[in-house]
């Protein structure tokens, strides 16, 4: 479905938004869409003269996959992301993990647990970003397999 998404969000932002093809994020819950908009260009202009438009693209994706929509843009390096999603995680933590969660608020570099878990999985993103591609291209592999496979029906 990622494609379907993907394909979509390209024939719907209108020419000269982007320096090229946005790139779509998806999972069960959201679709991210960041594009990278030229060098000087200012992201709350953008924002608001694009605001109609982005939502009328969000509401018809909504529809057409059951998840919202989320925006972001690329500027000189930097992303800005737009209202995006922050969905509740349900896990069971050990003593020593949930010491972890706490000394990272102790330091301050966390005010909840929440934010402290966050913190860690965008660190764990970043240093182990091609371990994690690997293991992304590997499932995909699976899946068309899995899809290839008999049916019990």
């Amino acid at each position: 479905m990622s494609d379907e998404i993907q394909a979509f969000v390209q024939a719907k932002v209108p020419e000269g938004w982007f320096t090229g093809p946005p790139v779509v994020e998806a999972d069960e819950e959201e679709i991210l869409v960041i594009g990278v908009i030229p060098p000087g260009q200012a992201v709350d202009a953008f924002r608001e003269a694009t605001r109609q438009e982005r939502m009328a693209v969000a509401r018809e994706a909504e529809s057409r996959f059951g998840r919202p929509v989320s925006w972001g843009v690329e500027r000189d390096g930097a992303t800005t992301l737009f209202t995006t999603q922050s969905t509740p995680v349900m896990t069971r933590l050990r003593l020593r993990e949930r010491a972890v969660l706490s000394t990272l608020i102790d330091a301050g570099i966390a005010r909840s647990r929440s934010e402290a878990l966050a913190w860690c999985v965008k660190l764990v993103e970043r240093h182990q970003a091609d371990w994690l591609s690997e293991l992304r291209e590997a499932l995909e592999g699976v899946e068309q397999v899995r899809v290839g496979g008999p049916s019990l029906i």
